[in-house]
């Protein structure tokens, strides 16, 4: 239970501070149904991919904001809401992406995205009184157009990777990176210029 009422003056709800960018807690009844609706969509996504393009590319159209011409996710796909992720044309993402999108995740055009990505937007307190009170918030990624992130590559909250970029396999990004550059590691650091 909140030890602190942490709202006392802030008329919003919790899906309204969610979605301004603020600090919030995910029991907001509207929150709860915009999760639904999502697994909801990617598992049609996921049943329909290889037994109806047309279909699978309609449920992943009404699933993400926005999705650019010949994108190929391929499934499971796993998604917070959905409505806040937008995939440029031609990006190829391999299985099993979880892009938690409680903010905006922003993949652009050309990209490869390799099997078992984590794009993650949401923050906890460090503080441990309002992490035990469930307050979170979330901050954006932007992935840049022709940008390769290897099998099992982590995006932090917050993060922008630069156009052209190469991110390594199991690398944690936890800081921006540049345009034309390779990064691996964890932390991520940029070990060469393309």
């Amino acid at each position: 239970m909140p030890t602190d009422d942490h709202f006392a003056n802030d008329p919003r709800t919790n899906l309204e501070r969610m979605l301004a960018g603020d600090l919030y807690i995910a029991d907001d009844p509207e929150i709860a149904r915009r999760q639904q609706r999502a697994m909801r969509l990617a598992a049609r996504y996921t049943a329909a991919y290889t037994e109806s393009p047309t279909e699978a590319r309609t449920t992943l159209t009404e699933l993400l904001a926005s999705v650019g011409e010949d994108v190929d996710v391929r499934p499971p796909l796993y998604v917070d809401y959905g409505s806040n992720i937008s995939i440029g044309a031609r990006t190829f993402v391999n299985y099993h992406l979880t892009a938690l999108d409680v903010a905006r995740i922003t993949i652009g055009e050309d990209c490869q995205i390799g099997p078992n990505v984590q794009l993650l937007t949401p923050t906890h307190p460090v503080e441990p009184g309002p992490r035990r009170d469930k307050l979170e918030a979330a901050l954006p990624i932007t992935i840049g157009d022709n940008v390769w992130l290897g099998g099992g590559a982590i995006v932090c909250p917050g993060v922008t990777i630069g156009d052209n970029s190469v991110i390594g396999a199991g690398a944690v990004v936890t800081k921006d990176i540049p345009a034309n550059v390779v990064a691996v590691g964890n932390p991520a650091r940029v070990v060469r210029s393309i």
